[in-house]
């Protein structure tokens, strides 16, 4: 069974640092093109970051530019966003996806989800 799952959301204050995890099961994250995306209440879902393939390039919205580091573990078939100066307008569900389209954008489709992980950054 393919299967995505997501950890280390939590609540943290501004500023601060988050790792959300991204585990994979029943598939070699290595092979495929993985996607964070994020939807906060009553707001689009975004695409967050993404890392190609047998590592390839890495991509980010301008929203989280500077402050996300997308990264892969293959031994431990992880990916890993690390989240840093957390502001409140990045509150929201996290979902990682997988693309079997190696060169994936993070506008094209994706075809595994996870559950999601939810972040709150507040005071």
């Amino acid at each position: 069974q393919l299967q995505l799952v997501e950890s280390g959301g939590g609540l943290v204050q501004p500023g601060g640092s988050l790792r959300l995890s991204c585990a994979a099961s029943g598939f070699t994250l290595d092979d495929y093109c993985i996607g964070w995306f994020r939807q906060a209440p009553g707001k689009e879902r975004e695409g967050v970051s993404r890392i190609r393939a047998s590592g390839g390039s890495t991509k980010y919205a301008d929203s989280v530019k500077g402050r996300f580091t997308i990264s892969r573990d293959n031994a431990k078939n992880t990916v890993y966003l690390q989240m840093n100066s957390l502001k409140p307008e990045d509150t929201a569900i996290y979902y990682c996806a997988a693309s079997r389209f190696r060169l994936c954008v993070l506008a094209g489709s994706f075809d595994y989800w996870g559950q999601g992980t939810q972040v709150t950054v507040s005071s």
